[in-house]
């Protein structure tokens, strides 16, 4: 396919998007929430379809030797389509914050002042091996009012196209425009570089996946950005925690799933505590074959205790394994455990476990990231487990949307004036 077929393609895709921008921004509460449990109706009827598409996913993955984090992304099993499902109803139950007007306030000269909240256009999602995020990224659009473009993965390529179908089914049997929502037309992965470069016709890109993809579009996209590039998260076990369950959740944490960007990373553990609750830690690891990075007093504690441990490199403090690994460091307060995520953490999502109700407010105030968490486990930093019905990615930036990005981080306020005739004097 030539450069100028891609770029007739993108602009086709682009000018259709936007269009249905423009009525999907008018369009009725009750109809987008029409079009979400029709969707979520769909995904259940056609399990069997879903699964062929992915099978044939799948077997590629496996005839191209991609690690088992990968095929774990990418397989699309009952529960995850449950999941889409259930995320689309919620979705649909949530208040539609479009045309949500705030803030009047009557100005001296006469005239009232508000904000309006409003849909940014047209999203340009960008994602890899989760066919999930095509379900979630698209009932996320089209109940804040915006189009969007989807190019998964093209290791997702069928499982794409099938879920993509059901979305443009749902949005026409609602009376919505079908193009509000569509999936790259190609797996050529040059189309990126249009969509990035189709200023214009895309007013914001979000991208969801691996570090090397978010860095590609960072240097490259012309177009405004929602991302996260690290999930560098942390668990930090203070010195007034309770152990018992401080365990439960550091376990869930890393291992209740492994490839996730929001499954801790690194766990700190106050030097008070060191020897009471590594050990305990440090068996439930060893059991679930999770390899163990450590500094010099985490290693002389874990090998006092009989369970194998490594040294940990430089390098792993500033590591997302996104596998069964995980660096541990003792720290001798709580002002150096913060310190440590200053300097190592990605602003992703960390946690604390404490009783200490001064260390909590601390942590959940100083530390910089999207999610703070006290007493639980970092795998909640989520869409769905937030109430937002999905998220469309996770933001690590300081400008409009932090965190789990919903419908609200989906849209923007504008200024609107209601005036009796006054003018400037």
């Amino acid at each position: 396919m030539t450069n100028e077929t891609k770029h007739s393609l993108m602009l086709e895709v682009g000018q259709r998007a936007r269009k249905a921008a423009r009525a999907l921004a008018r369009a009725q509460s009750s109809a987008k929430n029409q079009a979400l449990m029709t969707l979520a109706r769909k995904i259940r009827q056609q399990h069997a379809a879903v699964a062929a598409a992915n099978a044939l996913d799948l077997e590629k993955a496996r005839e191209h030797n991609y690690p088992e984090s990968f095929i774990d992304r990418l397989t699309v099993s009952s529960k995850v389509l449950e999941t889409m499902a259930a995320g689309c109803e919620q979705i649909a139950q949530l208040p539609d914050p479009v045309g949500e007007i705030s803030d009047m306030h009557v100005q001296p000269s006469g005239i009232r002042v508000g904000r309006m909240r409003v849909p940014l256009g047209v999203l340009g999602i960008i994602y890899e091996s989760r066919p999930n995020v095509t379900v979630d990224a698209a009932a996320l659009a089209v109940k804040s009012g915006n189009a969007a473009i989807l190019r998964g993965g093209s290791e997702a390529f069928e499982t794409n196209r099938i879920l993509g179908q059901m979305v443009r089914e749902a949005l026409s049997e609602s009376g919505l425009p079908k193009d509000a929502v569509q999936t790259a037309p190609v797996a050529d992965r040059d189309f990126v570089g249009e969509m990035i470069r189709a200023r214009g016709l895309i007013d914001v890109i979000i991208p969801r996946g691996g570090k090397s993809l978010i860095a590609r579009l960072k240097n490259e996209s012309l177009i405004e950005m929602i991302h996260h590039l690290d999930g560098i998260c942390h668990t930090y076990v203070d010195a007034d925690a309770d152990l018992d369950m401080a365990v439960s959740v550091v376990d869930n944490a890393k291992t209740q799933r492994y490839s996730p960007c929001n499954a801790t990373e690194t766990l700190l553990v106050h030097e008070a505590v060191l020897e009471s609750f590594l050990p305990r830690i440090g068996t439930v690891f060893q059991e679930k074959g999770v390899e163990m990075r450590c500094d010099a007093k985490s290693l002389a504690v874990l090998d006092a205790a009989g369970i194998a441990a490594v040294e940990a490199a430089q390098q792993d403090w500033d590591t997302e394994y996104n596998a069964p690994v995980i660096s541990i460091a003792s720290v001798e307060s709580l002002d150096a455990a913060i310190d440590f995520i200053a300097e190592h953490g990605s602003n992703h999502t960390d946690a604390i476990i404490t009783n200490d109700l001064t260390a909590a407010e601390r942590f959940l105030r100083e530390v910089d990231s999207g999610s703070v968490m006290v007493n639980c486990s970092t795998r909640l930093a989520d869409g769905f487990e937030y109430g937002l019905g999905a998220e469309i990615g996770i933001s690590t930036g300081k400008l409009h949307a932090r965190g789990p990005v919903g419908l609200e981080g989906l849209t923007s306020l504008k200024y609107i004036v209601l005036g009796h005739g006054e003018g400037r004097r």
